[in-house]
C-alpha cells in the first residue's frame, strides 16, 4: 500500500527523503548525553556546597587559594551549563531543520531563535556557543597560569582565536550568501 507522498515522489525519492529519520537515534543519544551533564553539574555543585559550607572550607593545594578553587569550580559549572545549552541548540535546531517540524508555533516556551532556524543559522549559533565555552576554558587557564607552561597557554589562546575567526567567517559567509544582503548593507 502506497501513501500519497510515495505515489507522488516514487519509491527511491521517498526512501531517500525518509532516511532523515535515521538521525532520530542520534538526537535521542544527545538527550542522554545532556542528562549525563545534568548529573555532572549536580555532583560538582554538591561537592562545592558540602566542602565550603559543611566541611569547614575547601581542600586546597599549596598553589591555590580557597577563592581560586571556588572560582575554578564555578567556572566548571558554567562550562557544563554552556555545553548543555549547546546540546539543546543541536538537538532542537537539528531535529527541526533536518528531521521534522516540532509544531511549537504559538507555544509560550518556544525558543525565539527556533522560528528562523536553518542549517546556516544553526552553524553560526553553534560557533558562538563554542566561543563561549572556549572563553570559559581560557579564563580558567589564566587563573591557573602560574601552574601551566607558556606553551600550553599559547596553544589555548591560538585555539580560541581560531574559533573566533571561524565564527566570524561563518557569519560573514552567511551574510554574503543571503539574497539582498549587499543592498541592505549600503
Amino acid at each position: 500500500m502506497t501513501t500519497p507522498i510515495q505515489s507522488r515522489l516514487g519509491p527511491l525519492p521517498y526512501l531517500i527523503f525518509s532516511s532523515r529519520w535515521l538521525q532520530l537515534p542520534l538526537y535521542l543519544g544527545l538527550i542522554v548525553a545532556q542528562a549525563i551533564y545534568v548529573v555532572q553539574f549536580v555532583r560538582e555543585l554538591w561537592h562545592l556546597v558540602t566542602t565550603t559550607l559543611f566541611n569547614g572550607g575547601i581542600d586546597v593545594t599549596v598553589a591555590d587559594s580557597a577563592e581560586t578553587t571556588i572560582m575554578l569550580t564555578v567556572l566548571g559549572l558554567i562550562d557544563v551549563v554552556m555545553i548543555s545549552n549547546l546540546l539543546v541548540m543541536v538537538i532542537v535546531g537539528g531535529y527541526e531543520t533536518f528531521v521534522s517540524r516540532l509544531k511549537l508555533e504559538g507555544h509560550p516556551d518556544q525558543p525565539e531563535w527556533l522560528s528562523h532556524v536553518n542549517a546556516t543559522v544553526l552553524k553560526v549559533k553553534l560557533a558562538m556557543a563554542i566561543i563561549g565555552i572556549s572563553s570559559i576554558h581560557l579564563l580558567a587557564t589564566f587563573i591557573k597560569a602560574g601552574s601551566l607552561s607558556s606553551q600550553t597557554i599559547m596553544w589555548q589562546i591560538l585555539l580560541h582565536l581560531t574559533f573566533v575567526v571561524s565564527a566570524l567567517s561563518l557569519a560573514y559567509i552567511d551574510r554574503i550568501m543571503q539574497p539582498g544582503a549587499k543592498a541592505e548593507s549600503h
